[in-house]
């Protein structure tokens, strides 16, 4: 769901590169008898209330026609193990209200809208755009 648009020719062209550039960068794949059939996209990050790193799960997407077979999890699992192998305090991700089918993945998988303190309500995500069209 994402942007609800294909990438841009220019981001096309500069994704892997600026990806393989970024350095905390983590590439998942789901292989499907050797095919690619789902990514996750995670960046590793830093909390300073725990004084602990944590992963960040940006993008996950699934080939269409694999999509309900298991490989959302199959990542999501891959993803915790590596997160729990390098000290990681937690796992984050922002997903769009209305997608329904990864919210029940995510919230099958142990997610919920992060409380810290009870009184100050739940965490929400914000974004500023620095560029002149929205990403």
């Amino acid at each position: 769901m994402g942007n609800g648009k294909s990438l841009t020719a220019d981001v096309r062209e500069n994704l892997i590169d600026g990806l393989r550039d970024h350095p905390t960068t983590l590439i998942f794949l789901a292989l499907c008898n050797e095919r690619p059939v789902g990514i996750a996209v995670c960046f590793r990050g830093f909390s300073t209330f725990a004084a602990k790193p944590l992963f960040n799960i940006h993008n996950i997407y699934i080939v269409p026609e694999m999509r309900g077979n298991g490989f959302g999890r199959l990542l999501l699992e891959n993803i915790e193990a590596e997160a729990r192998a390098t000290g990681c305090c937690k796992l984050t991700l922002e997903v769009l209200e209305n997608n329904k089918p990864a919210r029940c993945v995510y919230s099958s998988f142990g997610f919920s809208q992060a409380v810290y303190v009870a009184d100050a309500g739940g965490a929400l995500f914000m974004a500023k755009s620095l560029q002149k069209s929205e990403i």
